[in-house]
């Protein structure tokens, strides 16, 4: 029994100390909700306030803007006048009807006695009842002080009856008058408070609130606006100092409560109903979304972990200190070690050799001094745990956490063994290449030579013949000169061969060539010999044009020459077929048609071989520079491809023109020697 009264006496005081406490909730709630109502009260008057006082200064300065410009219209008209007449009175009723604020203008002397006057059109006449002389005070006060300080000033404010038992709030604005450069007397103007409040203040601060005129003491002396409405009062004041007399300008705002307490208080009391009710729900909710949000992490963690393990690239995590947080399952693979092995505190990694641990050691420091690997990777040696050494690419990255910061850096390694050995195999296979190249080279050497010494083997032949003929005869010492001259051509032609040779070779071999300065001239008559001999052969006649004052050409010498000779040599087999009339070869030397011939400045210089021939057709033309494509029969299709490589080495370029009805023309350029 006393165990049970215990546990029960427990009980209640646990619900005793719940009860306490939902009852300070409550009270806490209770009082937020006063003090917001409070708060949101003082806020709305606050602003009603603020805009009260806002209207009450715009006011006071359209009043003293308006008044400012009453003032510049008086000091026109007087200064339109220097003296009472019709016309003045024209005008001051003109001012009257434009400013029903202004009940009366007079002109007075220096005595204040009045010499004209002219009363609103508005209203009866001002003073009809009492007279003028009742406000005679107030009207000597404005005098006296815009005498003394030489500009407008105004009297207090005074009350004139009317004859309907009502009366107006009056002030008076007087202005001295000079009559060259002389004080020639006053100009007064009587101003209505009720029509200044009703003409000089924006209709839009009138439109919701009362307007009026008071003294300084509180005294109401003019009222403008609606009748009041509402049971809460909203005043703003704002001083007006005119010069000789100061009023205050007083808005009033009636309203019946602030219009937000209703809607306000509805919401808050929803609010906090809505949240007391939803307590337990938002928290089973909470608990459900974090056991989803749990679930959620264990799959993706689960996936991730999946996902690296098939990853056939080693993934390294480091922390801010060098320190290995991470790696997965293809790293562990990849150097033999285990996660346990790799996950310790020395900055030596186990995998690093330990003739490179210094260089990678530095290496890392800069890592984390903030050097910025490169993205494209970088090569590296890692040690096996059985010790044997191999090649990786390591790509590296800043490792960045959920708030922005760095906190290490993530690696990817790539075993290149294979790689490597790829590589080597392809080396070997590219050696191999490269000797079937030489060989095919050597082959194309020989090819070139065959055919380029065809024409000075042949010239020998033809010479040697001849002297042996000569030699046969029992001439005179005629024949003996010509047996020495075709001994010559034979030891040129010898000659010639050897050069042959020797520039092809170089050729082949891809070796600079070496160029000289050599004029165009030269190059035409040193295949001058060969051209004539194929051209007595063929029957061609031969047409030689070369420009005066050509420059010289800067060309490897001896392959420019087979270029020409090759040239002409095409052009006359070109005419050599049945049916051929005239056979004529037209070589042409000439500056290039894009130099500028009137400065003197010719970059390049141009040679053409023109025959007449029957052309060339347009499917073998477009294959004309294809190596080993001929159409002769004992021709091997190297010669026009190979003159065109001699001549794009040089940094010119070979076309052709082509005509059934002219034949075929080609030209190549070569610099001039003032191209270096």
């Amino acid at each position: 029994m006393t165990r049970n009264a215990s546990a029960a006496g427990a009980r209640g005081a646990s619900g005793t100390r719940r009860w306490v406490l939902w009852g300070l909730l409550v009270a806490l709630i209770v009082g937020l909700l006063a003090m917001l109502m409070w708060l949101a009260a003082r806020y709305e008057s606050s602003q009603v306030q603020d805009l009260l006082d806002r209207d009450a200064a715009e006011a006071v300065s359209d009043v003293r803007s308006r008044l400012l410009r009453n003032v510049q219209s008086l000091q026109a008209l007087q200064s339109r006048n220097q003296e009472p007449s019709g016309r003045w009175s024209a005008q001051a009723a003109t001012i009257l009807r434009e400013h029903q604020e202004l009940l009366r203008i007079e002109w007075r002397d220096r005595a204040l006695a009045t010499l004209a006057q002219v009363d609103t059109p508005y209203r009866t006449p001002l003073f009809d009842r009492l007279g003028r002389a009742n406000a005679q005070a107030e009207v000597q006060l404005a005098c006296s002080n815009a005498q003394r300080a030489s500009g407008p000033a105004y009297s207090a404010s005074y009350f004139v009856p009317q004859g309907d038992g009502l009366g107006l709030q009056v002030m008076e604005l007087c202005l001295p008058v000079t009559v060259e450069g002389a004080h020639g007397g006053y100009l007064v103007a009587t101003y209505g408070l009720n029509e200044m409040l009703s003409e000089m203040v924006g209709r839009q601060l009138v439109r919701n609130q009362d307007v009026m005129f008071t003294e300084a003491d509180g005294t109401r002396l003019a009222f403008h606006g609606l009748a009041r409405r509402g049971n809460r009062a909203y005043s703003g004041r704002q001083l007006m100092d005119l010069p000789g007399h100061t009023l205050v300008l007083r808005l009033d705002n009636w309203r019946d409560g602030p219009d937000l307490f209703p809607n306000f208080l509805t919401a808050m009391v929803a609010a906090m109903a809505l949240a007391l009710v939803s307590v337990l729900v938002l928290l089973g909710r909470d608990t459900r979304r974090r056991l989803r949000a749990e679930r959620s992490l264990a799959d993706a963690l689960a996936f991730r972990k999946a996902m690296e393990d098939s990853l056939v690239a080693g993934l390294r995590a480091r922390d801010t200190l060098g320190r290995t947080s991470y790696v997965n399952a293809a790293f562990c693979e990849m150097v033999g070690f285990s996660v346990q092995e790799l996950l310790h505190p020395d900055l030596n990694a186990p995998y690093w050799p330990p003739e490179l641990a210094q260089e990678y050691r530095q290496r890392q420091l800069g890592r984390l001094a903030g050097n910025t690997p490169p993205r494209e990777g970088f090569e590296s040696v890692f040690m096996r745990k059985d010790g044997s050494r191999f090649p990786v690419m390591v790509f590296e990255a800043p490792l960045i956490d959920v708030q922005g910061r760095q906190a290490g850096w993530m690696s990817a390694v790539l075993d290149i063994s294979e790689q490597r050995r790829v590589e080597e195999l392809s080396r070997a296979s590219q050696e191999r290449l490269q000797a079937t190249a030489r060989l095919a080279t050597a082959g194309e050497m020989a090819s070139l030579l065959s055919h380029e010494l065809n024409q000075p083997l042949a010239a020998i032949s033809s010479y040697a013949t001849g002297s042996i003929n000569m030699l046969r005869d029992t001439g005179g010492p005629d024949n003996v000169g010509l047996i020495i001259q075709a001994l010559q051509q034979i030891a040129e032609q010898s000659q010639r061969a050897g050069r042959v040779i020797k520039s092809v070779h170089d050729f082949v071999r891809r070796r600079e060539q070496v160029h000289e300065t050599i004029a165009p001239g030269q190059l035409v008559e040193a295949i001058m010999p060969l051209v004539t001999l194929q051209a007595r052969k063929l029957l061609v006649r031969i047409q030689i044009t070369l420009e005066p004052d050509l420059p010289a050409v800067r060309c490897d010498r001896t392959m420019i020459e087979q270029v020409l000779l090759n040239l002409a040599r095409n052009a006359m087999q070109a005419m050599d077929c049945p049916g051929q009339g005239l056979r004529s070869m037209s070589l042409e030397v000439r500056r290039a048609v894009n130099g500028d011939r009137e400065s003197g400045l010719h970059s390049w210089t141009e040679f053409s071989v023109a025959d007449t021939g029957p052309g060339i057709p347009g499917p073998v033309a477009e294959k004309l520079f294809t190596p080993f494509f001929t159409t002769k029969p004992e021709g091997m299709g190297l010669g026009l491809s190979l003159c065109r490589t001699v001549v794009e080495q040089h940094g010119g370029t070979l076309t052709f023109e082509t005509d059934p009805a002219h034949g075929t023309v080609f030209r190549f350029t070569l610099p001039t020697a003032a191209i270096r």
